[in-house]
This record gives C-alpha cells, sequence and structure tokens, in this order.
C-alpha cells in the first residue's frame, strides 16, 4: 500500500488526489476486516506526505466577472452568477429542484447533486449544506422561475431544450472557455468559481471557518459538525458581501434575453 502510493506521487499526482486513493482503498479495506476477511486495515498509518495541489486552481477576479458576464448568453450567464455568488460546485448546481430553494428566508438547500446525467447525494456529510442567497442569486432564480412557471416543485431548474440535465462540459466547451479566450481572460472551468467564491470570502474578509461552512468542505478535526447547524448570521453576512462586491447594482435578468441551451 505505501509503495502503492509513493509510486502515485513519484508519477506526478497530486497530495490531495492520493489521500483520496488511501480513503477510497482504506474504506474497501475497512468493510474487510468488518466482514471478518481481514484482520486489520492495511490503509492506516500510512504516510502520504503534503496535499499540495499540483497546480494552482484559476480563478476569476471581480473586474474579469463584469466582462465575462456581459459577452455570455443565457443560461451559461445565470449559472455563472449563482456558481460565483453561492460556490456551488456545477453537480450541485445543475441537480437543484424547485423544492430545494426557499424564497421566504433566501436559502438553497443543497441535497442532491449530479454527474454525466446520475443523480446522487452530496458526496460527504458536510457537503449536505444551507447556503444563503444573496439578492442578485435571487433575481436570477426568480427570472429563470418566470420563463419556466409550469415547472413543479420536482423539476429541476436549469435544464437543456429535452428538460434533461444540462452537460456541463458541453456548455463549458462551447460557451464559457471559447467566451474567455475571446476575452483574453484565463481558461477556466466550472470549479474555477467554486475557488473564485472562496477567493472572495477571503477578500471581504470572511472568516476559514465560515468558508467552509458556504463551501461544504469536511474538517474532522474543527468543523465537521458545522454544517448540520442553523445558517449563522455570519454567512448571510458573507454571501451578500461577495455579491456587492461583484455587483455594486443588483444586475437585470431579461426574460427575453436570448437563450443559449447545451445538450
Amino acid at each position: 500500500m505505501q509503495r502503492f502510493l509513493t509510486e502515485k506521487r513519484r508519477q506526478g499526482f497530486s497530495g490531495s488526489s492520493v489521500h483520496g486513493m488511501r480513503t477510497a482503498l482504506g474504506k474497501v479495506l475497512q468493510a474487510a476486516v468488518d466482514w471478518n476477511y481481514l484482520e486489520q486495515n492495511s490503509a492506516r498509518g500510512i504516510r502520504l506526505g503534503d496535499r499540495t495541489p499540483a497546480k494552482e486552481r484559476a480563478y476569476l477576479l471581480p473586474e474579469q466577472l463584469s466582462p465575462l458576464l456581459t459577452s455570455l448568453s443565457e443560461p451559461c450567464r445565470r449559472l455563472v452568477v449563482i456558481a460565483v455568488l453561492t460556490g456551488l460546485r456545477i453537480g450541485e448546481l445543475l441537480a437543484l429542484r424547485w423544492k430545494h430553494v426557499d424564497l421566504i428566508h433566501d436559502v438553497i438547500h443543497v441535497r442532491e447533486t449530479v454527474h454525466e446525467g446520475r443523480f446522487g447525494i452530496p458526496k460527504t456529510k458536510s457537503s449536505r449544506r444551507d447556503v444563503p442567497m444573496s439578492q442578485p442569486v435571487r433575481e436570477a432564480l426568480m427570472v429563470q422561475r418566470s420563463e419556466r412557471s409550469s415547472a413543479g416543485t420536482e423539476s429541476l431548474i436549469f435544464t437543456s431544450r429535452n428538460d434533461t440535465p444540462i452537460n456541463p462540459k458541453n456548455l463549458l466547451r462551447r460557451v464559457l472557455q471559447p467566451t474567455c479566450r475571446r476575452l483574453g481572460l484565463p481558461v477556466i472551468s466550472w470549479h474555477s468559481f467554486r475557488h473564485t467564491h472562496a477567493t472572495l470570502l477571503g477578500e471581504v474578509g470572511e472568516s476559514l471557518r465560515t468558508a467552509q461552512a458556504i463551501l461544504g468542505h469536511s474538517d474532522l478535526k474543527t468543523t465537521l459538525n458545522i454544517y448540520t447547524h442553523a445558517i449563522p448570521e455570519s454567512q448571510k453576512r458573507a454571501v451578500q458581501k461577495v455579491a456587492d462586491l461583484v455587483f455594486p447594482t443588483v444586475p437585470e435578468f431579461s426574460a427575453d434575453t436570448e437563450s443559449g441551451r447545451a445538450n
């Protein structure tokens, strides 16, 4: 086990990737111990070294977001606005149903995720969380709702023209990345908006503890149980500060905007 993981590090895998391998293998071996196939879990005690990412993640600054959002068509523009201002993973965002949006208390309930058309529960306990909505996010969702007035509570908020889950890779390759190249911006991924949100939370002076709760990161030593508590005021204040930083005035989301869809 140690040789296998050490070799992966030597091959250039990041510490985080190797840690994920050890975690997966450890769960399999622990099941074998529980079922009396093995006497001990050989994944325990493995030394992995640092977990520094292999390369620095791309993110956008507020002055870069403005021209990008101006150039994007719908629904890509609304997706980017919500991703930047909530820090949701793209699978969490595309799995949102209207029943997950509380417009009375301005909260998004993250309860599902989707990957390659398959729905499931969030990957960790901390990923199942409630994220406050800032005013621009609320406005984007309200306009989306007005265009889909016949949608029920179980309906997905964002769908393709066939009412199937949007393929984020298609939208990324056909719309988002070409727009970034045309504007001379970093060629980003959907996950870049999550890093952007985290960066902006730090920019407005919010604590790491608040950021971990909003993003749904796991930290067994300090924050594992935070995510099941009621949303503290610091989180609501934090997402509104990020919204104010990106949008000094609330943007308009016209229902007449030309729609750009991806299968």
